[in-house]
């Protein structure tokens, strides 16, 4: 393990000691209830057909916003209306 890796916990050099520290701890023994919450956000790759993903880059730019927005954005309201529709 390179020296400016080293486990600020365990403070073990190597990923060996690392292993064995954990082995013999749990990380609950370092909580910190008084530091906030860590929070994370997921994401998830769909792939799409090139010429479909260049035409939502298009009107992305058009628009001023992400293509990850637009296509959020479409995806929502088509799902909205699914919804509509299998409600009737």
């Amino acid at each position: 393990m390179d020296a400016s890796k080293f486990s600020n916990i365990s403070q073990a050099d190597t990923d060996e000691g690392v292993g064995e520290f954990w082995d013999t701890h749990d990380f609950t023994e370092f909580d910190n209830p008084d530091l906030p919450d860590v929070e994370f956000t997921m994401a998830c790759a769909v792939p799409i057909e090139i010429e479909l993903f260049m035409a939502l880059e298009k009107q992305a730019y058009r628009r001023g916003v992400q293509v990850e927005t637009l296509a959020n954005l479409w995806l929502q309201q088509k799902l909205v209306e699914h919804m509509q529709y299998a409600v009737a």
